[in-house]
Parts: C-alpha cells; sequence; structure tokens
C-alpha cells in the first residue's frame, strides 16, 4: 500500500499564492491516482475547515474513477462532509469507536503511532501509520525515532497493516518491506529534487516511475521471503 501525504509548502514553496498552491496539490493528486497510489492524505492542517473541504472535494474529483482513496487527516468533520473515503487520526485524536459510531459503514479509520504501546492500544482501525522509522526533513527535530528494529516490532504486535513513514527514499524502501510493514506513506519521496516554480506540474513529475519501482521493490521483498 502506497500512501502520498500532501504538504502544499513543500510542493511550491511557502511564498506560492493560494491559487497556485491549491492548482500544484490537485495535480500532484491527479498524477498520483494515475500512477497507481492508494491513498492521497490531505493533510494540510492549518487549513480552515472551508479551505480545507474545497481542497478535497477538488481531489475527489480528479481521483473519481482510479483506484485512489482520499483520506483527510484528523478532520472527521470535513471528511464527512466531503465524502471523502477515510478519515487518519492522529496518535492522541478521538477513538476510532467514536468515528464509526457517527460515520457512514465502509468509512476507512488509520492512525498514526510512534511507539509498540500506542499501535497495541489502537483498537477499531483499518490500518497504521508507524514513524518516525528514520531521520526526516519534514519532522528535524524529531529525537526518537521508530527505526526498522521498532517498524518490525510494531508489524509483529498487531493484526492491521502497517504503512511506515519518516525519511522513505526508494533506496530504503527494501528494509521496510523486510520488516513486514505492508507499505508506505511519505511526502518528500513523490516530488522531484527541482522546485519552487509555481507551474501546474510543480515538483510531482517523477510519480509515475517513482511508484511503479517502490511497488516493485514491496513486491519483491514479498515474494522472496
Amino acid at each position: 500500500m502506497i500512501c502520498l501525504v500532501t504538504d502544499r509548502r513543500r510542493l511550491v514553496g511557502s511564498a506560492a499564492s493560494p491559487e497556485a498552491w491549491r492548482r500544484c496539490l490537485i495535480a500532484q493528486a491527479r498524477f498520483a491516482a494515475e500512477a497507481g497510489v492508494d491513498l492521497v492524505q490531505v493533510r494540510e492542517r492549518d487549513l480552515a475547515a472551508a479551505d480545507l473541504a474545497a481542497v478535497v472535494r477538488a481531489i475527489r474529483a480528479v481521483v473519481r474513477g482510479t483506484g485512489t482513496r482520499v483520506i483527510v487527516n484528523d478532520r472527521l468533520d470535513v471528511a464527512l462532509a466531503c465524502g471523502a473515503d477515510g478519515v487518519h487520526l492522529r496518535s492522541d485524536s478521538i477513538s476510532a469507536s467514536d468515528v464509526r459510531r457517527i460515520a457512514p459503514r465502509g468509512l476507512l479509520i488509520g492512525r498514526s503511532i510512534h511507539s509498540i504501546g500506542e499501535a497495541m492500544s489502537a483498537s477499531g482501525i483499518d490500518y497504521l501509520i508507524a514513524g518516525t522509522v528514520f531521520p526526516s526533513p519534514s519532522k528535524p527535530d524529531a529525537t526518537a525515532l521508530v527505526g526498522v528494529d521498532g517498524l518490525r516490532a510494531i508489524v509483529q504486535a498487531v493484526r492491521v497493516p502497517v504503512l511506515a513513514i519518516g525519511g522513505v527514499t526508494e533506496a530504503r524502501v527494501d528494509a521496510i518491506a523486510q520488516a513486514g510493514a505492508a507499505g508506505c506513506a511519505a511526502i518528500g519521496l513523490f516530488m522531484s529534487e527541482a522546485g519552487g516554480s509555481e507551474c501546474e506540474t510543480c515538483r510531482a513529475m517523477p510519480l509515475y516511475d517513482r511508484v511503479a519501482r517502490v511497488r516493485q521493490r514491496f513486491d519483491t521483498v514479498k515474494t522472496a521471503s
């Protein structure tokens, strides 16, 4: 399972206009769906509800008809209002049972966890995202890394799919797969090294080949194990 996590500031830069970053986020999601990414997690945590909802609706529109599902980071209200496929809860967010009491049947529920203890107490969810596994540009001050051994322990402790996040690169995919993870979630993995322009394609161009290579590496390790 491959999950693209959005971050408009890393995608186009903090100085980009709202029109530019909105255009680029939607383009990135479209490229991701065409490339076969399984999940797009909309993780623009500082956006007002109305702005976030507009982005989620637009992304849902461009992935319609593909196998890509749209997940909203922690904002259950926005996820439900926009008809998103799921919600991804923070480690300290509401319980999955509370979500299921008000959500329609079939809503995908994930949770971020940072330790084996959090993983074992995360009941009622469909998948976990575990991290930070490796040093990450999005969390440069993270002191307690999960690491590959920690990821392996988490995978062995739960019965739901576990995705690795944090410092994920193509070169590290083999180690993630060997730890038993079901896939990975990432921001920078799906961006090019160049960037800063406010064009439609911005930094999303490598998606097609990179997604194919990442999936092939996971499949190769799983087949060999």
